[in-house]
């Protein structure tokens, strides 16, 4: 690892400026759990000169229900959101997203900020620069997107476009089922985007010299059954091959309300909206479920070696919606 100065920010707002100060030099830290990684393998176009640690700055790690909804701050650990009998209760979708997250040491340092913003575990992406002659990519700045034409096997089946690298956020995927937010600061003010939007081809939408606050899901009306399912090879340890999360609204056996994100599947979470529309007014049956399943990866558009998470998929949101594991 190379050398760099380590600065204590004592609010968010002195962070956010210190990122301004350096001009792209500097990064944020939290938890570390993504960002040491990222350091001592040199995967980036820039090494920072800064590090500004945000995890002491104080008020950031509350869990707070109100009339409006569920309020996080972006430095609670995982292993609070996965063990917080609120979340279990009235968010479960959340507290499973969470505790699906690595390992029990993992979760105690990570913090549900940087499970948002961590970046993307493509092998191409990632390839360390002290292995050899740097790889170059989209993402990087310049460059196709190698897993095109490369080892694609756990990229993006849906939306690829520069870059086929998928989301690797558990937390994600729970929030955009529950409609949840981020939200935002910086220099310039506070602002609010949807989870659902927070997640681009090349980038999160974090502006240069912003940082998550706090996410937000709004109060759920009547949401009667929740889960979060994720298939990984070694689920203790890999990020998903793929997951899906499901918050449905169940009256008289009848659905009134349905969510349904997919995970690791493309660039962010992504709502099966068409799945979504036809599960409403129906009872939650296995036919309608699998009907469900196939309109949800209806538009999906495989590389050469990921079709295969078309059917893990399809299985997965079947068991979301049933209730199976």
């Amino acid at each position: 690892m190379r050398s760099f100065t380590h600065i204590n920010a004592r609010t968010l707002e002195e962070a956010c400026l210190l990122l301004e100060k350096y001009k792209g030099k500097a990064v944020v830290n939290a938890g570390g759990t993504d960002l040491l990684g990222v350091l001592k393998d040199e995967i980036l176009p820039d090494y920072p000169k800064v590090v500004i640690n945000i995890k002491n700055i104080p008020g950031l790690d509350s869990i707070i229900e109100a009339e409006r909804g569920l309020t996080i701050g972006s430095l609670t650990k995982l292993s609070d959101i996965a063990g917080s009998l609120l979340i279990k209760t009235r968010y479960p979708a959340l507290a499973e997203a969470a505790y699906s997250v690595a390992t029990p040491q993992i979760r105690n340092a990570a913090t549900i900020g940087g499970n948002l913003c961590q970046d993307v575990r493509c092998w191409y992406y990632r390839y360390p620069s002290h292995m050899g002659e740097a790889i170059h990519c989209a993402r990087k700045g310049s460059g196709p997107c190698l897993a095109v034409r490369g080892d694609n096997r756990y990229h993006a089946v849906m939306g690829g476009k520069r870059c086929f690298a998928v989301c690797p956020s558990d937390t994600a995927v729970a929030l955009a089922a529950l409609d949840g937010y981020v939200h935002v600061s910086g220099p310039e003010g506070d602002r609010t985007i949807a989870v659902a939007d927070f997640f681009g081809p090349l980038a999160n939408a974090l502006g240069p010299n912003e940082i998550v606050k706090a996410v937000e899901v709004p109060a759920l009306a009547g949401a009667t059954h929740q889960r979060y399912i994720k298939f990984a090879l070694r689920v203790p340890v890999d990020f998903a091959i793929v997951s899906v999360a499901a918050v449905l609204s169940v009256e008289n056996r009848i659905c009134t309300d349905a969510r349904i994100a997919l995970g690791a599947v493309a660039a962010g979470p992504v709502r099966a909206r068409s799945a979504e529309e036809m599960l409403k007014g129906k009872e939650i049956t296995k036919e309608n479920a699998a009907e469900a399943a196939e309109a949800a990866m209806s538009s999906a558009r495989p590389l050469s070696m990921n079709s295969y998470k078309i059917e893990i998929s399809k299985v997965l949101i079947k068991r979301a919606l049933l209730g199976g594991g």
